[in-house]
C-alpha cells in the first residue's frame, strides 16, 4: 500500500473515478433511451456514481499513473 493516499494519489484516482462516472452515465444512458426526453437523469447520476465508487476501491489495489506502485 506504498504510495495509497498521498496527495498524488488522490489527484490520479479521481481523476480516473471522473473519466469513469462519465462511461458509466453514457452508459445508462446510451441503453434506457432514444430520445433526451425519455432519460431517467436519476438513474443516470446513479449509475455513474456508483461506477465512480468501484473506480476509487480498485484504485486501492494501486494506480500505475502514481510513481512508487
Amino acid at each position: 500500500m506504498n504510495g495509497v493516499f498521498t496527495k498524488e494519489w488522490w489527484i490520479a484516482a479521481g481523476v480516473r473515478a471522473l473519466k469513469t462516472f462519465a462511461e458509466g452515465a453514457l452508459a445508462v444512458i446510451g441503453t434506457q433511451a432514444a430520445f433526451i426526453h425519455e432519460v431517467n437523469w436519476l438513474m443516470v447520476l446513479s449509475g455513474g456514481a456508483l461506477a465512480a465508487v468501484v473506480s476509487f476501491l480498485l484504485a486501492l489495489k494501486g494506480l500505475p499513473e502514481v510513481t512508487g506502485n
